[in-house]
């Protein structure tokens, strides 16, 4: 199974790992959902089926959560290929990791292993498009959006109406359950502009005018961030169990969804110092959020009055506390020092000023500062 956010690669990736692969194989998406149902999981089962009599075959069933009642489907016909001793392999391809997560976890459990495909990573989109830090803070980490980064007013319109509305239509809103859309919309506009900053969900709502509550808005974040768009970080608290109504940080998963709906040039991103220092932060932190979704950490911020640490990397066992040098003033002094007295066995970390280089810190795997 593999999941991620939207243009990523997800099927791109599957695509050159099945003809390197050379076995034979089947590709269909379900990316109709009105045209799609669960017999149609099992006519192309079948047709796969086919192919795999006298020698291993693949099955790659693409944007499969966009059918009810998939988990189910797949179950039984899984099962009905175990029994029968069939060389049939099956990925599954979701760009729902909420709603795929559930299906795998209700039905398929013990039949699955889930890759998680995230955003790319400043190494990755150097690697493939030549970006330097620069042009990584502004276009992000989507390489199917990477070529129009020539044309930032184009890459702008592609972002807003082929990620942003689409993610939000199609896998938030169609598959899952929201009263309010408008205020997830809302929402999600507030997580970009506020991206870095710690607000209190009775702050949110004040903003957002509108007569939801703390649990909406917490349901609502954890929608968003399953979709690969914005997440709220929570308080780190050592051992003690984490309270779900601390107030969140708002943290975007890719700095495009900033850039993309600032109305600001490259130039004028980079000239302008506090916009500059905020989508710093952000990208390390999306660099961090992307680890954690993947299972390779956790992350977390900590704050007690004016003393603030950027983020908490809890792996293995081992903290990190780690501060972000962007430029961009703050209310709060630095914290690492009273981290350090209240939990004293964790490692303080330094990134930008006269610590790690922001762009060493962004082409290292986040597990890797964390050891």
């Amino acid at each position: 199974m593999i999941a991620g956010p939207r243009q990523v690669g997800k099927t791109t990736l599957v695509r050159q790992a099945v003809e390197r692969s050379r076995l034979p194989a089947r590709f269909a998406s379900a990316d109709e959902p009105t045209l799609r149902g669960s017999h149609w999981i099992a006519e192309q089962w079948e047709a796969a089926r086919l192919e795999a009599e006298n020698r291993p075959a693949l099955l790659v069933l693409d944007e499969i959560h966009n059918i009810s009642g998939w988990s189910e489907a797949v179950k039984r016909l899984w099962d009905e290929d175990t029994r029968a001793r069939r060389t049939l392999k099956v990925v599954l391809l979701g760009s729902a990791p909420l709603v795929f997560q559930q299906g795998l976890t209700e039905s398929l459990a013990g039949r699955f292993e889930m890759i998680h495909l995230p955003h790319w990573s400043l190494r990755e989109m150097k690697k493939a498009f030549g970006f330097d830090m620069e042009r990584y803070l502004y276009f992000g980490g989507y390489p199917g959006a990477a070529p129009l980064s020539n044309e930032p007013d184009r890459w702008a319109r592609y972002i807003k109406d082929s990620l942003i509305e689409t993610t939000i239509s199609r896998d938030v809103l169609l598959l899952s359950r929201v009263d309010k859309p408008a205020l997830l919309r809302r929402l999600f506009d507030l997580a970009c502009r506020y991206s870095g900053q710690i607000v209190s969900y009775q702050k949110l709502l004040g903003q957002l005018h509108d007569a939801g509550n703390t649990t909406t808005l917490a349901h609502y974040l954890d929608l968003l961030a399953a979709a690969g768009m914005v997440t709220g970080l929570q308080k780190y608290c050592g051992s003690a169990v984490r309270r779900r109504g601390s107030s969140p940080k708002l943290q975007v998963l890719n700095t495009a969804l900033i850039t993309a709906q600032s109305g600001k040039t490259p130039e004028e991103a980079r000239a302008d110092r506090p916009f500059r220092g905020r989508l710093v932060e952000s990208a390390v932190g999306a660099h961090l959020a992307s680890a954690a979704f993947a299972g390779d950490c956790e992350l977390f911020y900590w704050r007690d009055r004016n003393r603030e640490v950027d983020f908490v990397i809890r792996y293995r066992g081992h903290v990190t506390a780690i501060e972000v040098k962007s430029g961009r003033a703050r209310e709060s002094q630095p914290g690492l020092d009273a981290f350090r007295t209240v939990f004293p066995k964790s490692r303080p970390l330094l990134v930008g000023g006269d610590g790690i280089a922001v762009e060493t810190f962004l082409s290292m795997p986040a597990e890797h500062w964390a050891k």
